[in-house]
């Protein structure tokens, strides 16, 4: 069994090519590693759909685990008159300046089913592609937030699912 796979090849080829580059020997800051340029990732155009709710009570507003819910505090969040979330959002990783947020919020009657959707999005002055469109200003330790429904609800919502697909922060 002499007979070398040629993947097997030409992956110790590489391997020894990239072990064995040619180092000049000099000083150490010839050898550092290049910084990794920040890479950022457009935001998805639409969340994702809400599931059926049927367990959640009367006035509840509920944040559905996702990417962002680790970083972020939600306190005060209430299901208002004419089906608006309201609520104070406040990023807890660490604290450095908001730059942009959307919440989305699904609304739901009594029995659980969707009624329809809504969301807010902020964007910090400089950063803000929606032409002109007045945003509240992040001050102090996070962020006002109210969403409303985008459309007319197909009924009354007695709950809500609020989420973060959007956080953007320095």
């Amino acid at each position: 069994m002499r007979r070398i796979a040629p993947a097997v090849l030409a992956a110790l080829t590489l391997a020894l090519a990239t072990a064995c580059g040619g180092g000049s020997g000099g000083s150490g800051a010839e050898d550092a590693p290049v910084p990794v340029p920040s890479v950022s990732f457009a935001a998805p155009k639409q969340a994702a759909a809400p599931a059926a709710y049927r367990k959640l009570a009367k006035g509840e507003v509920r944040l559905e685990q996702g990417p962002f819910t680790d970083r972020v505090k939600i306190t005060g969040s209430a299901l208002a008159a004419g089906s608006a979330v309201t609520g104070h959002l406040a990023v807890t990783s660490d604290v450095s300046e908001l730059i942009a947020l959307e919440l989305s919020a699904a609304y739901y009657d009594a029995d659980g089913k969707l009624l329809g959707t809504g969301s807010f999005q902020y964007a910090e002055e400089g950063h803000d592609d929606h032409g002109g469109a007045h945003t509240p200003a992040a001050e102090g330790a996070g962020i006002d937030f109210e969403v409303r429904p985008k459309a007319s609800l197909t009924g009354t919502p007695t709950s809500a699912v609020l989420s973060v697909p959007v956080l953007v922060n320095e």
